[in-house]
This record gives structure tokens, sequence and C-alpha cells, in this order.
């Protein structure tokens, strides 16, 4: 049986909660807050007795073997660090880290110690991204990717989160040097940096604002972002995050040297594109036959999957959940490879230098990362 301790008791530790009362075999001991209501709130609605407003006194009073910190960004190193430390494992929420110099520290860290360290990428493991994975390595796209799309948007309507955000410069999203964009892109580059080899040769990003965020009173805050990338291997790479694109959008496509899929993680849908040949006016009746087929299997798979229970909402961290606690019992690979973690912050610094000018990630971060 784990032990499980959640520290940083917001909205999203409930999410939390409901994902691992999913998996076997693990029991919530004890959370944590700095502001020691919210911790008793969350103990009251999860049930579990053990409640502090202290980390330390957490480690050492209920000995977690497994910590999840959903906490603010800019606490995510010094937090996990003191797990680590301490002997837990430690499941990090997104974005892992504020800097990749942050992140490079905790993974090494994580492998001196021995224990096992992961993101909250938990989008990366929805059903249609499972499935994704596993046409891929059936070899359905004929060879190593050569393009990838990863489009993400957000929805400014959500006044409960972008009212306290525009109104208070010293919120601590318009804290983190990518500020709104730093928060929520993770898991659109996440998608890329699983592909994408180590060794970028090309990045290029372009940002602005929106005029509804203007409008909004958005100052300084930029919501539209555009990514171009390029691998040593020659896949190239492209990022689209959005306040404006309507309805919203989190798509994934990749592209092969034969065929291509296309996965709508809104619709929890997988499209596949194959090459076939088409003679004359035949290439205007099948094509839409076929993709038409697709969305009906798509449609037949869900009503399914809800019927049999197995569609819920947020199922992607269930799984990863689910992974990451099977590779702490049983030795098994990481959900996520250290690899991808380190890339996808490595990318997002880049990012952050070339379109925030003077940013602590453009000042300590482009040495260590250098593209044209």
């Amino acid at each position: 049986m784990l032990r499980i301790a959640i520290v940083g008791c917001g909205k999203i530790a409930d999410q939390h909660v409901q994902a691992i009362s999913r998996v076997p075999d693990c029991q919530i001991v004890s959370v944590c807050d700095r502001e020691f209501l919210m911790a008793r709130q969350l103990g009251e609605r999860a049930g579990v007795s053990h409640c502090f407003s202290d980390l330390g006194e957490l480690l050492k009073t209920t000995s977690p073997n497994v910590v999840h910190i959903t906490t603010p960004p800019q606490s995510h190193y010094l937090l996990a660090r003191q797990c680590l430390e301490s002997g837990s494992h430690v499941y990090l929420e997104k974005p892992f880290t504020v800097t990749a110099s942050e992140a490079k520290t905790l993974l090494q860290l994580a492998e001196t110690r021995g224990l096992k360290i992961t993101a909250g990428h938990n989008y990366q493991f929805t059903p249609e991204m499972l499935e994704m994975r596993r046409l891929i390595e059936q070899g359905f796209l004929g060879g190593k990717p050569v393009h990838l799309e990863s489009y993400y948007s957000y929805d400014l309507g959500d006044a409960t989160y972008v009212a306290p955000l525009l109104g208070n410069r010293s919120h601590w999203v318009r804290q983190l040097p990518g500020q709104l964009l730093h928060n929520v892109i993770s898991h659109g580059i996440a998608r890329l940096a699983e592909f994408l080899d180590d060794g970028l040769v090309e990045i290029t990003a372009s940002a602005h604002q929106s005029d509804r965020l203007r409008n909004l009173g958005g100052e300084e805050v930029l919501d539209e972002l555009r990514v171009m990338i390029r691998d040593k291997s020659g896949t190239t790479a492209f990022f689209c995050f959005s306040t404006q694109i309507q309805p919203g959008l989190s798509e994934f496509r990749v592209c092969g040297p034969l065929n291509s899929i296309l996965v709508d993680q809104v619709a929890g849908s997988l499209i596949r594109n194959q090459k076939r040949a088409c003679k004359s006016y035949l290439t205007f009746f099948l094509p839409p036959l076929w993709s038409a087929m697709e969305h009906l299997r798509n449609g037949r798979r869900n009503i399914l999957n809800f019927l049999g229970r197995k569609l819920y909402q947020d199922s992607g961290m269930t799984e990863l959940v689910r992974r990451f606690y099977q590779s702490i019992r049983d030795g098994t690979p990481l959900p996520i490879p250290h690899r991808e973690i380190l890339l996808t912050a490595r990318v997002m610094d880049e990012i952050f230098s070339r379109i925030y000018s003077g940013s602590e990630v453009a000042e300590k971060e482009q040495t260590e990362f250098s593209v044209v």
C-alpha cells in the first residue's frame, strides 16, 4: 500500500484526490497547505485526518511514499527537492519547474537518490493519445515523424481565473517569466518533446496580445503564441497557443512519410489519415466517406467506453498516476522519460527568452540551450 501526500490544497488538488481514488493499493495519508484552513477543508472532503501547514512536519510525521505537489510553479523546485531529500517519490504538477536548470537539478537528484519523479502532463495519457502511440509503434506512419503540429487554446471567459490575474500585478502567474503562457503551454509543448530530438537547431517564436485581452486590461500579458521548431534530424514542429480560437482547440497532428494521425482531445477522438490512390472523380467521393467512417468509429468507441464506465473526466490523470505508481512498485520505466521533461522545460525557456526580453530566463538560460 503506497502512502500518498498532497501538498497544495487548491482547486486542482481535488482532481488529484479523484485520480488517486481510482488507483488500487494506495491511500492518501496527509495533506498540506501553508493556509491551514485549505488543508483542513481538503482533508474533510478527502477523508484525511492528518492536515499540515508545514511540509517538513508532514514528511516527518506521516512518511509518505509519494508526494503530489500542486502548488504554484515558483514553489515547485524547493518543495520537490525537500521531498526527494526526505526519501519520497514526487508527482510534480505542470509546469514542472520555472526554469530548465531547476528541472535538470531535480531530475539528477531523483536519479542520485534512486527515487522517481514525474511531471503532471496528464493529457499525454488520455485514451486517444494512448491509441496514437500504439499505432506509431505498429509502424502506421511508415517511419519516423517528419512534421508535428500542436494546438492548445484557453478560454478567457473563465472569469474566476482571468479576473484575479489581470487585476493584480503581483498575482503569481504574472510573476512567472512567461506569465500566462508559462502556466498553460507545457501540455502542448510536451506533445512535441516526445518526438523531437534533444538537439534542436532552430526555434522561432512570436507572441502578441489579443484585442479581447487588451480590452480586459491585460497590460503586458501576452495570450497569442506561435512557435516553429526544427531538430537536428530534420523533423519540424509547429505550436499554436490561442485564447481567441473558437471552438477551443486541443489537437495534435503527427505526420509520417506514409500516413498521418490527428488527435482531437476536446472530442476524445483519433483520425487515421492514410495514403490511398483514387482515380478520377473518386478523389472527391471516397476521402470524405473514409473520414466519416473514422468519426463514426470514434463515436462508437466513446459510447461503449461511457457505458462501460471507462470514460470519465480527466482519465488522463488517472492513467498517469497509475503508471507512475506502477513504476515505483515494480521498478519499470517512468511514464514520462526524464529526457522529455527536460526538453519541454528547455523549449519553454527558449520561447520566453524570445518573447519577453530581459526576463530571468533570457538572462540565465539562453547560454545553456543555443539554437539559431
